[in-house]
């Protein structure tokens, strides 16, 4: 009986310290800019409400159904984040329209939330996204770059490249990714990336060799290379 007690505690504490290990993702939903968004946070293992931690708002590609949510925060997010102690949020997109379009209403009264909800280290958020996610990340930061440190697209660039939008993404450290094999979108973003620069704006524009739309360098373990760029945005885009 002692023997298969102290198997049973094993166990436990095992399971125990793989559920601490892996943090707690919790559903969410509210109504921002007359728009109900339903979201997803995962947060980071031993999450302490009274701590400040670093905060990524990434939105997910396609038609930005919480399905995506679901795929992109494992393939991009999830594991690194919780290694490094990251808060990351994603959330679907409205009935109004994806997050460059008529979704966009919802900020920014979604990220005043987050900053309501979380502590989130130095009062600024990393914002990314893929695909039209990255279009979306764009978008958000453009209008909004008080809130942000760093934006990613991978693949991802602004959709109105308007001058405005393009000076006003100057405080951030920006990251633009896109496939070897994505034509379209990789001359689009070599252009766009040129003109950032003119306009004195810090940007990192990588081509993914042997990769197409969806970059699978950047997914699992590659995922690595996303938050060495957010770190370096966090410590100012050197």
């Amino acid at each position: 009986m002692n023997r298969v007690w102290a198997i049973c505690l094993t166990a436990a504490a095992a399971g125990a310290a793989a559920q601490a290990a892996t943090g707690e993702t919790v559903e969410k939903s509210g109504s921002f800019g007359g728009l109900t968004v339903h979201y997803k946070v995962v947060l980071p293992p031993g999450f302490d409400p009274a701590k400040s931690y670093p905060t990524i708002l990434t939105f997910p590609g396609g038609p930005q159904t919480m399905q995506v949510v679901d795929s992109r925060l494992d393939a991009n997010w999830r594991g690194e984040g919780e290694k490094r102690g990251y808060i990351v949020i994603s959330p679907a997109a409205p009935d109004k329209g994806l997050f460059f379009e008529g979704g966009a209403a919802a900020f920014p009264a979604f990220i005043e939330q987050i900053l309501r909800d979380y502590h989130v280290q130095g009062g600024k958020m990393a914002i990314t996204g893929a695909s039209n996610g990255g279009l979306s990340a764009f978008h958000i930061a453009a209008r909004y770059p008080k809130y942000f440190t760093t934006v990613i697209g991978y693949p991802g660039m602004l959709y109105d490249s308007a001058a405005a939008n393009m000076e006003a993404l100057k405080p951030l450290c920006v990251y633009m990714h896109v496939g070897a094999e994505d034509s379209g979108w990789r001359e689009d973003m070599r252009a766009q990336a040129d003109q950032l620069k003119k306009h004195g704006v810090a940007v990192h524009f990588s081509v993914e060799p042997n990769e197409g739309h969806m970059i699978r360098a950047l997914s699992g373990t590659g995922a690595v290379r996303l938050y060495d760029e957010l770190e370096n945005g966090l410590r100012g885009c050197k």
